[in-house]
């Protein structure tokens, strides 16, 4: 029983890791956040990780919520977690708990609902936090980074993508963890045989290989999922228009620009679906590690007066197929184009599981004679020669 504990809370670990990362490298929370500083004591010291809701789920975030927003110059333009303390026209104001002023009385304009990615789980008012949690990450991170900041400096290499780096590696560090605590700690349903013995810590090869592919495939989901939405524009119909483009004529047409941004390390196809009098172009952008691109949405005002709401809905795909194949699997329906995804990703990972360990039943040796995964895969590679 304290051996099935143990490895629960190693896969635990393990899961919460990767959450992180994966969050991380595609500047999206995936259920898990955390805060670098201590801008938010006292309610999260720094390193602190807490439950972090999708907005598509949360809804509209009001004064009091503890926020995850795409700031436009607070830390240079990164994620950001700050308290939601006023709702203005304008948009929200946010401050650091520990703070004695707010982010807009600097730089950072008003928080738009575009910019809220996530909303940190508050029951009862409180946030519910993980202590150590990101400060476990960011130390391995910071040593790998470190590592691969000293070949970075040989081969010419940005900082920037030195730090990309560093959540890839930490990212990679995870999956081969949580390969090898599957693969030679975690057992599944024990291998029934017809001898009248049966033989002892084998487990099935396909329930272990299920048991990685469900995970991959639950945090690529996610990570498509989460940072869909739709955002809506509020369009004025009116005899009097003025210069502002939401406030038009009957009949007229005016031109909006939406800033498209990946903020993460992974390269995604954006699909947008309009609605209510937009037009989007492009229709769909394809974004690298850490860019952005502007879509001109345009506005075509109704021949009768007064307010109406248009729409356009964001789709997002990990880029692991041409583009063009997943506009028109988007194009049948978005489930298909997710499905196409995680079909790539699962083909990867079952590929690569049977190349590197074969088809054959996995068994967990007593610590006597526990062989290393690394002289088990020097192994391996003998036979391909």
């Amino acid at each position: 029983m304290r051996t099935l504990l143990a490895r629960g809370a190693a896969g635990l670990v393990v899961l919460a890791v990767a959450l992180l990362v994966v969050g991380q490298v595609l500047g999206q929370p995936i259920l898990l956040g955390y805060v670098a500083t201590g801008s938010m004591e006292p309610t999260m010291d720094a390193g602190d990780g807490f439950v972090a809701i999708p907005d598509t789920v949360a809804g509209s975030p009001s004064e009091g919520d503890v926020v995850v927003f795409d700031a436009q110059e607070l830390h240079g333009g990164e994620l950001t977690t700050h308290r939601i303390v006023e709702e203005t026209p304008e948009g929200y104001v946010t401050a650091g708990d520990a703070n004695p002023f707010t982010d807009q009385g600097g730089d950072e304009p008003p928080v738009s609902d575009e910019q809220i990615v996530a909303v940190a789980w508050q029951p009862g008012g409180e946030v519910v936090t993980i202590p150590y949690l990101g400060t476990a990450i960011m130390g391995v991170q910071s040593a790998l980074e470190s590592a691969y900041g000293t070949v970075a400096s040989v081969i010419d290499v940005s900082p920037a993508d030195s730090h990309g780096m560093g959540s890839v590696l930490v990212g990679l560090g995870v999956a081969l963890f949580g390969v090898g605590l599957l693969l030679d700690r975690v057992g599944v349903t024990r291998r029934e045989t017809a001898r009248s013995t049966a033989r002892e810590n084998v487990y099935a090869f396909w329930g272990t290989v299920v048991l990685v592919v469900f995970v991959i495939v639950a945090l690529a989901t996610a990570a498509m999922v989460a940072p869909a939405g739709t955002y809506e524009y509020e369009v004025a119909v009116t005899e009097s228009p003025t210069d502002d483009p939401q406030i038009l004529a009957p009949g007229e047409t005016s031109e909006l620009t939406r800033e498209v941004e990946n903020a993460g390390y992974a390269p995604v196809v954006v699909v947008h679906e309009t609605g209510g009098g937009l037009e989007a172009e492009p229709g769909s952008q394809t974004l690298g590690p850490r860019s952005e691109s502007a879509t001109t949405l345009s506005v075509s005002a109704p021949q009768e007066t007064g307010e109406y709401t248009s729409h356009v809905g964001e789709y997002r795909y990990l880029t692991v197929l041409p583009p063009s194949l997943l506009v028109w699997l988007h194009g049948i329906h978005p489930l298909a184009a997710i499905a196409a995804v995680d079909l790539v990703l699962v083909g990867a990972v079952v590929g690569t599981v049977i190349l590197l360990f074969g088809r054959g039943d996995f068994r967990i040796r007593s610590p006597g004679d526990h062989v290393p995964l690394s002289t088990r895969l020097r192994r391996r590679l003998r036979r391909w020669r």
